[in-house]
């Protein structure tokens, strides 16, 4: 996966960063994992946080905290095995992905405490 990685960063031109061991991943758990697009975004990384946050389907809803659930970025491969070779894009990033479709930008509001 590590090469995956570094090829996406390259192709981007931008540096690697991948999330440590053990460091955790916001994740929309209750959304079902058929729902398109994969959506995920990385604010810094704050304390065991990797500042990522993922998705599936539509808008995150802005009146509900417990949304997203913590889980260790060693799990990835089990709830978002698309995303993985975008892990190691840095804070400032969003992706977008769905069959024979993917979008990524940089944010700079991302950055933004």
């Amino acid at each position: 996966m590590f090469w995956a990685q570094r090829r996406v960063c390259r192709r981007l031109g931008v540096p690697s960063l991948r999330p440590g061991p053990g460091t955790l991943t916001g994740v929309a758990l209750g959304r079902a994992t058929e729902l398109e697009p994969l959506n995920a975004i990385r604010h810094l990384p704050v304390g065991q946080s990797d500042g990522w946050y993922v998705w599936r389907g539509g808008q995150i809803p802005h009146d509900d905290d417990e949304f997203f659930s913590p889980v260790h970025v060693e799990h990835a491969k089990d709830h978002f095995p698309e995303l993985l070779p975008y892990l190691a894009l840095p804070p400032g990033f969003g992706v977008i992905l769905a069959p024979g479709y993917e979008d990524v930008w940089q944010d700079q509001a991302l950055l933004d405490p």
